[in-house]
């Protein structure tokens, strides 16, 4: 037994990389906050009493796995902080049980289009994070020789749009080789059919028939072509609403492209049908689609087409969605287009999971495994495994929860999920060997701990 132990987790079902199924182990973690050792049964305190200044936890049977790593968060600092920020984001990621984010190039103002620009980004989220951070570029007309040298200064790839971004500073551009906000308008010009447009813009149909699937297909036929053609270039497509693009994916896949797709929680979990009259907090860009449709989505994830669930946490103030408003006042062609999920992705996917039987090694690949592999830290995050670091989430599947304000973390609490109850409570959150989060005992702990991933 290692003298250097600071932490040590033990439980009846622990998610290792040697097993598809939670099993009784024993986690050391080391002082530089690296997991030393996995013992292969459940051990109890009296095995370190040796030891001097250890922290000991037993899980009991609470599901212990890597932490999540949420792989398209907005943060919107600096420039946006009404919105959010490094701080309150990254409370609500530990708090969620995700160890690490990467966050986007927009909203933030300036956006991370430039070496400068991101090494502002860096400085303004100094001690505020509590979980780790990386970054994505942003690929904008003009900024081609600005692509190395963001590369060179550790960012985790580059995202650009087809399609207005909804911020003046992110404009889009079709040379945009990297990671996609798949939708596109027709290159015919004639733009969306007015036909689809409705006059009640309280109604959700406002914003959902003026933009079609055909969007997400119009941009997913241009870029998996390009990912053809430009093999030596991984190619990520964002936020996937549309199923009627998965035929032409999984062909892609076929084909050797290389190509990873992500969908996001409220994809999987909400549906067109549902959404009242007045509720702008559902609005998000792609839209939420039909349940119908949600299904494929569902079966697409299930049978690997789709690769990893993300948040695309993207919050606004109250007023930029009309909340201010009566219901019956609220238009949501005009309301921001984003919603706030970084706390509640766990519970979220696990609700709608577990009734359609999928286990939690499913949950691993989806949350940790495949996300660590698209940013590049398959080597050292996403795993239980000896030499990684110690991020780890441990969580009860079988409790339940309300999502109310008060448990909110978030800077604006506005979710389409207030009020609703979901399965998954999160009881500790572990960033490198440090409780960052822990429900029995305040919370999110006082010192942030969280690293730059660059």
């Amino acid at each position: 037994m290692s003298r250097d132990i600071s932490l040590v987790i033990t439980g009846s079902r622990i998610l290792t990389s040697d097993s598809i199924d939670p099993l009784p182990a024993t986690i050391e973690i080391d002082k530089n906050g690296c997991i030393s050792a996995i013992i292969p049964k459940k051990l109890s305190i009296d095995s370190y009493d040796s030891l001097e200044n250890i922290k000991f936890i037993d899980a009991g049977n609470n599901i212990v796995m890597p932490g999540l790593i949420d792989a398209h968060v907005h943060l919107n600092e600096p420039g946006r902080t009404d919105w959010e920020g490094f701080e309150t984001g990254t409370k609500a990621a530990a708090a969620g049980g995700v160890t690490t984010i990467i966050e986007m190039p927009l909203n933030s103002i300036p956006p991370t289009t430039t070496v400068d620009n991101l090494n502002q980004k860096i400085n303004a989220a100094k001690s505020k994070c509590w979980v780790d951070v990386g970054f994505y570029g942003g690929i904008v007309p003009g900024n081609q020789n600005d692509l190395i040298p963001l590369i060179n200064a550790g960012v985790k790839g580059f995202k650009g749009f087809l399609i207005n971004s909804g911020v003046d500073e992110f404009p889009c551009g079709q040379n945009s080789l990297i990671m996609f906000h798949a939708e596109m308008e027709p290159s015919d010009g004639h733009g969306v059919d007015k036909s689809l447009e409705i006059s009640d813009k309280t109604s959700y149909q406002s914003f959902l028939n003026p933009r079609p699937q055909s969007l997400e297909i119009n941009a997913i036929s241009l870029v998996t072509r390009l990912a053809k053609e430009y093999k030596i270039v991984r190619t990520h497509i964002v936020h996937l609403s549309a199923a009627d693009a998965l035929d032409m994916i999984r062909k892609s896949k076929s084909d050797g492209v290389p190509l990873t797709v992500e969908t996001c929680f409220h994809y999987l979990c909400l549906s067109a049908e549902e959404v009242p009259l007045g509720r702008t907090e559902f609005k998000c860009c792609p839209p939420i689609r039909e349940k119908a449709n949600q299904e494929k989505l569902w079966q697409a994830l299930l049978d690997g087409t789709i690769d990893s669930v993300v948040s695309d946490h993207s919050p606004c103030t109250a007023d930029l969605k009309a909340l201010d408003k009566k219901e019956e006042e609220r238009d949501f062609v005009k309301a921001w287009g984003g919603i706030s999920t970084l706390q509640l992705g766990l519970p979220v996917l696990w609700t709608e999971a577990k009734k359609r039987g999928c286990s939690f090694y499913q949950l691993y690949i989806w949350l940790s495994k495949n996300t660590a592999k698209q940013v590049g830290l398959q080597e050292k995050k996403g795993d239980i495994k000896i030499g990684y670091d110690a991020d780890i989430v441990i969580w009860n599947p079988e409790e339940t929860f309300v999502v109310t304000k008060d448990i909110i973390q978030f800077k604006n609490k506005v979710t389409p999920y207030m009020g609703r109850t979901f399965y998954g409570v999160v009881k500790q959150t572990i960033v490198r060997g440090n409780i960052v989060y822990d429900a029995e005992k305040d919370g999110v702990k006082n010192i942030p701990c969280g690293n730059f991933l660059i």
